[in-house]
């Protein structure tokens, strides 16, 4: 008579042994994401953050608002890099309205292109309208503009397509944390559109995406 053939398996230490494998990977996964979250989130502020220096900057050289400057004479007299970079009407105020913001009309794109000529801004000074403003880390646009938020007064700077997750810790880093009051403010967005600043939400969600903007 034959013997039965012994039927084996996995032991219970192998088994935890795998487990343990999979929470590990599990785990590193879930923490790189985590790390690019965050990478993303701290790249977005030091955008803000390079703005708001690089206008104060601007400011300091040449006594005029970047975007509003000019005549184009003056512009042109400052060098090969200056060549071609239109001039604002030199009213001494930035006019860009809230629905321009991410679109480079008014002055939003003499903006970009007169920090960029100055050498305060990486960027290529020639590109005009829509392609001279810069992409955040989202995919979506940094624009600026001298009406953010409805209800704020100030020059802004801000982002578009801001996941509600990292629009919340972009405000807590710079602000409070609440999207309908202090320096930073939010307005509800659409996923993949670029929202232009308008009514500030109530609260932040997870679910959603925001256009966040911060006082320069």
């Amino acid at each position: 008579m034959k013997s039965p053939r012994l039927q084996t398996g996995f032991t219970l230490v192998e088994i935890a042994i795998v487990l343990v494998i999979i929470g590990l990977l599990l785990g590193g996964i879930l923490k790189g994401q985590e790390l690019i979250e965050n990478s993303r989130v701290t790249n977005a502020t030091n955008d803000i953050n390079g703005v708001r220096a690089a206008v104060n900057a601007y400011l300091d050289r040449y006594r005029k608002l970047p975007g509003d400057d000019g005549p184009a004479a003056t512009l042109q007299a400052r060098g090969s890099a200056w060549a071609g970079v239109a001039a604002g009407n030199n009213n001494g105020t930035l006019n860009i309205t809230a629905a321009q913001t991410f679109t480079g009309g008014g002055e939003g794109d003499e903006f970009f292109r007169h920090l960029r000529a100055a050498g305060f801004l990486n960027g290529d000074p020639t590109l005009t309208g829509v392609n001279a403003l810069p992409r955040n880390p989202w995919g979506g646009l940094l624009g600026v503009s001298a009406q953010g938020v409805t209800g704020t007064t100030g020059r802004v700077v801000c982002l578009s397509q801001v996941p509600g997750k990292a629009a919340t810790s972009i405000d807590s880093r710079l602000d409070d944390g609440v999207p309908n009051r202090g320096i930073v403010q939010a307005t509800l967005g659409t996923a993949g559109v670029n929202t232009a600043p308008g009514a500030a939400a109530a609260s932040y969600s997870e679910d959603d995406t925001y256009t966040v903007c911060a006082t320069l």
